[in-house]
């Protein structure tokens, strides 16, 4: 369907760096289809790469409130929250 297609072409474009045009990607997976936890997932990861912990942890919450079994969800949002934490830390 056309939310996996997205989420697909987002993970293509994750993959060559091109992580504006993937956020775009996973967001319009999520509009056309936002029971699907996955786009949120990877949103989440490409939020987080960009170092952007706030907008990571909304989309990693939402894959847990989608689906409290996603390990990898789960800890990728404590990795988050411990890096923003040390962000803070370190004052930037």
């Amino acid at each position: 369907d056309l939310a996996t297609a997205l989420n697909d072409r987002g993970q293509v474009r994750y993959l060559r760096v091109e992580f504006a045009a993937a956020v775009q990607d996973f967001t319009a997976a999520i509009e056309c289809q936002p029971g699907f936890e996955v786009p949120y997932y990877n949103r989440g990861l490409v939020r987080y790469r960009l170092g952007d912990f706030d907008e990571a942890m909304k989309d990693f919450k939402k894959v847990l409130e989608l689906n409290p079994q996603f390990e990898d969800a789960a800890l990728s949002l404590k990795q988050a929250i411990l890096d923003k934490e040390e962000k803070q830390k370190r004052g930037y």
